[in-house]
């Protein structure tokens, strides 16, 4: 059942303690062990065949920004520490299901121009849920200098439209708060991970880093998406630290930032989104030939062997 709930501090900070330690990635079809070593034969200390299976969501535009959809898994090249994998794993156009965290700023320097957000947001969520999985899902995120889960994973569209048709600018700006707390509700959730993220600059009230919500989104194994909306034309009165801040994260999880000039293109950068969605290629493989540590961040690289080809993919992920 959908539900609205005001998410505070004091009662997540077991929470917090726990999160670190979960893992993102569950075994999916683990190869048979390796033969026991013979007798006065000592075993490899560093290297072996892992069991969990790494996945990697993957757009692929050529040189003039089209996206490419038609490509083959002896196409695409992946890297994990520096060391050549074997993709185990391949889908074009993959319907695997979404669960998309929609994180929505109402801060008080949203307050005048709210509604032109809250309208977007909703066509978004009827395009989101009237194609693609019929078990697609969303969970809507407002915040300010607190964080309100205002619909719980669902496809309650009813839900949405009360919560935002009720939103009010005020308060502070917890961002990288609203990003870290996101990331823990998609870590378990089957499918594909991604979070979207409309705001209108920088973070000024969060508990937590920069650092912080960059980990939160790659242990979820979440594509991130932000889009910035500034309603003035030029520099002016924008946050361009935390525009900066908003584009590294987007680039880092495989997804990218979008700057509408103003309201009227907000629509345009939601329907980015969903064809980005609808023609992501699915990667997996089982990392081999690589250091194992517990929760060490290994950087990965997808690229395609043609030429003229960008590939757009997280930078890597964290051992469970």
């Amino acid at each position: 059942m959908a539900t609205s709930r005001r998410i505070r501090w004091a009662p997540l900070l077991g929470l917090f303690a726990a999160f670190h330690a979960a893992g993102q990635f569950k075994p999916a079809n683990p190869p048979p062990p390796p033969p026991a070593p013979l007798s006065g034969q000592t075993e490899g200390p560093l290297f072996s065949a892992k069991v969990n299976l790494v996945r990697l969501l993957v757009s692929v535009r050529d040189q003039h920004g089209s996206i490419i959809t038609n490509l083959n898994k002896e196409d695409f090249r992946v890297m994990d520490s520096g060391v050549e994998q074997q993709v185990a794993v391949f889908e074009r156009n993959t319907s695997m299901p979404l669960s998309v965290a929609i994180l929505m700023d109402t801060s008080g320097s949203t307050k005048v121009d709210l509604h032109y957000e809250t309208g977007s947001v909703l066509r978004f969520i009827s395009t989101l849920l009237g194609s693609g999985n019929p078990e697609d899902t969303f969970a809507l995120f407002t915040f300010n200098w607190h964080i309100n889960l205002e619909v719980d994973y669902s496809r309650n569209k009813t839900r949405a439209a009360k919560a935002l048709n009720a939103a009010q600018g005020e308060g502070g700006t917890s961002l990288y708060d609203s990003i870290f707390l996101a990331g823990d509700t998609l870590q378990g959730r089957e499918g594909r991970h991604v979070i979207v993220v409309v705001t209108d600059g920088g973070d000024t009230t969060s508990y937590k880093k920069y650092n912080d919500a960059l980990r939160a989104a790659q242990l979820a194994d979440a594509v991130m998406y932000p889009i910035v909306v500034v309603p003035i034309a030029g520099d002016a009165g924008r946050n361009l630290g935390g525009e900066h801040a908003l584009a590294t994260l987007a680039a880092s999880t495989g997804g990218r930032i979008f700057n509408p000039e103003g309201f009227g293109e907000l629509d345009g950068a939601f329907s980015d989104i969903i064809r980005e969605l609808r023609t992501q290629y699915l990667i997996g493989f089982y990392p081999k030939d690589v250091k194992e540590e517990t929760r060490r961040f290994h950087p990965v690289s997808a690229t395609v062997r043609l030429p003229g080809m960008r590939t757009i993919a997280r930078s890597g992920y964290y051992e469970p």
